[in-house]
């Protein structure tokens, strides 16, 4: 069997052949030029040296007649004109082939004949008159030379047309290398196109099979080494690929099953939301909250959901960003009955960092709110009940004590300080429960005004400038450059100032700082307050802004305070949070629209 050429062989061979053909017409072409040229060139410098010579000649003539017409007869000039006349025709005739018998040969014969017949005439004073024979000889040389310089002139004409001739076969020898190159070159591409472009073209089909899936293909087969080898290790690759597969999808299958498992038993509904907005998968829970089956998939989030507003917030979700606020619950009526939902919008990000879609996460809160609802008429009516006879008592009490006369030191009059301080906790329970219930229940109103950010750190540090000086604590304000003026009900913050304030002073060792901060951020300014007292638990953070939850730090009160908070920060359309890691200090901090 013969071995197969390899592809680098052929490809030198073809390009090898291609240069060679085109190098011979050039060279053949180059030398034509260089031999037409030396040959032209010699050929004119002879003629234009005829040319010269026989004007020479006429010229040194013309000297001889004047001075053989001269009445005064110079023998030593004509002489000289003679030797000089002589001397030009042995110079022309040197330059004549040796078998030329015309020309200047024949120019010298006819001037001797001239001068033998001038020498033997009777009066040299008329040379051309009276003399006939010496006239006829005279014409014959005078002839002879203009004979000459025509047949120098034709010479060059006859040279110049032999090389315009030369010049169009060299071009048409250039043209037809030219030609052959170029047939030659179509040939060789044709032929390189058809048995290498015809194997690279079914291993480009092959590989876009492969790339959809379907691993049954057929390789070609090709006469280059190269293109067999590439041919060979396409196929163990796409072997090694088709196995690969049937492991991926096994453990693909498996890894669904294990996901769809999970997010069925989640006790949360799930939404599943491709990268255009539009529902792709919910699990059970999810269709029990909403009373849907699978006909819904495919639309879009708003739609689907009968909330077109939904649509603004995810679009915000998959460009990358984040939810100002916590979300409003979501109303839905199932079966006549109406759910609220609170959900929440989490983008699907690559590891490669662009996002392929989002999760909704749906908690069903309607017996939540309910409790809520009840919870907080309870304690609003509760609240507005009992104030008016603990008012009474309080009062009543104090009257009693105004016309009690015990000594200072005797146990009576300890226990009713002990009475006072209780009810004086009491009469401020009952305010937080009064005015907290307010909040929840939209009672509560602000009254907003200009708020300049600076004045109201200032007054809140001059409000607890003496009691962290008795505790010896250092109590600081921090603003971050000049900051715009707040559109707030400053009586309200004041409350939050000073709620944040007292619990950062009740939690701060002597020696500690507390720092007022406020900073621009966007549209947004954050206003903190950081102590470096003993910090909140990380399990206990999340529970810090729920009402009646007092939970790590120091505990008194009901634990309304920073429940109450929340809800001013809210209803200012802003929000709160805390950051404390434990033994180094907590920061509360809200932040403000501007």
């Amino acid at each position: 069997m013969k071995p197969a050429m390899k592809l680098q062989t052929r490809l030198f061979l073809s390009i090898s052949a291609l240069i060679t053909v085109a190098l011979l017409g050039l060279l053949l072409g180059l030398v034509s030029v260089l031999q037409m040229a030396g040959s032209q060139e010699a050929l004119v410098r002879n003629n234009f040296v005829t040319l010269d010579l026989g004007l020479k000649l006429r010229q040194t003539l013309g000297d001889q007649l004047l001075i053989m017409l001269s009445e005064k007869s110079d023998p030593a000039a004509l002489e000289a004109s003679k030797q000089r006349y002589l001397e030009l025709l042995e110079e022309g005739i040197a330059q004549e082939p040796s078998d030329e018998t015309h020309g200047f040969k024949k120019a010298k014969a006819d001037y001797l004949s001239f001068m033998g017949a001038y020498e033997v005439s009777a009066d040299p004073t008329r040379v051309l008159s009276g003399n006939d024979e010496l006239t006829e000889k005279f014409n014959l040389l005078r002839n002879g030379l203009i004979t000459e310089h025509k047949r120098a002139l034709d010479d060059i004409s006859t040279v110049e047309r032999k090389a315009r001739e030369r010049a169009l076969l060299i071009a048409g020898l250039l043209g037809l290398v030219g030609l052959a190159v170029l047939i030659i070159g179509f040939i060789t591409a044709h032929a390189i196109a058809r048995r290498f472009g015809e194997p690279i073209e079914a291993l480009a089909q092959a590989a876009d099979r492969i790339g959809q899936g379907d691993f049954d293909v057929t390789l070609p087969v090709s006469s280059a080494v190269e293109l067999n080898q590439l041919t060979r290790r396409f196929g163990i690759m796409a072997e090694a690929l088709r196995e690969h597969q049937a492991t991926n999808v096994d453990e693909l299958l498996a890894g669904q099953q294990r996901l769809q498992a999970v997010l069925d038993g989640i006790d949360d509904g799930l939404l599943m939301i491709d990268r255009q907005g539009h529902l792709e998968h919910l699990n059970p829970v999810a269709q029990r909250q909403l009373g849907w089956d699978s006909d819904r998939l495919g639309r879009g989030l708003g739609e689907a959901l009968e909330h077109p507003e939904l649509d603004e917030q995810l679009q915000l979700v998959l460009r990358g960003g984040t939810l100002e606020r916590m979300p409003d619950d979501l109303s839905i009526e199932v079966d006549g009955e109406t759910r609220l939902l609170t959900y929440s919008l989490t983008p699907v990000i690559h590891t490669q960092g662009h996002i392929l879609g989002a999760v909704m996460v749906l908690h069903d809160v309607t017996e939540q709110r309910a409790f809520e609802r009840v919870r907080s008429e309870f304690v609003l009516r509760a609240s507005h009940e009992l104030r008016t006879p603990v008012t009474g008592m309080h009062m009543a009490f104090g009257l009693f004590r105004e016309r009690s006369h015990f000594p200072p030191e005797s146990r009576e009059a300890d226990l009713l300080n002990t009475v006072n301080e209780e009810m004086q906790r009491l009469m401020q329970l009952i305010n937080d429960l009064l005015n907290f219930s307010r909040y929840q229940n939209g009672l509560q109103k602000l009254t907003l005004a200009p708020c300049s950010i600076e004045d109201l750190l200032e007054q809140a540090q001059s409000r607890f400038t003496d009691g962290a000086r008795e505790k010896g604590v250092e109590l600081l304000v921090e603003v971050q450059g000049p900051l715009p003026r707040l559109q707030a009900d400053q009586a309200q913050l004041d409350r939050v100032l000073d709620n944040l304030i007292d619990n950062a002073l009740r939690h701060t060792a002597t020696g500690g700082r507390i720092r007022l901060q406020a900073r621009r951020h966007g549209e947004r300014v954050i206003i903190s307050v950081e102590d470096n007292g003993e910090g909140i638990a990380y399990g206990q953070q999340g529970r810090i802004f729920e009402p009646f939850v007092q939970v790590g730090r120091k505990k008194g009160g009901a634990g309304l305070g920073l429940a109450l908070c929340k809800e001013i920060v809210q209803l200012h359309g802003g929000r709160m949070g805390v950051y404390s890691r434990p033994g180094q200090g907590t920061q509360f901090y809200m932040t403000l629209t501007v």
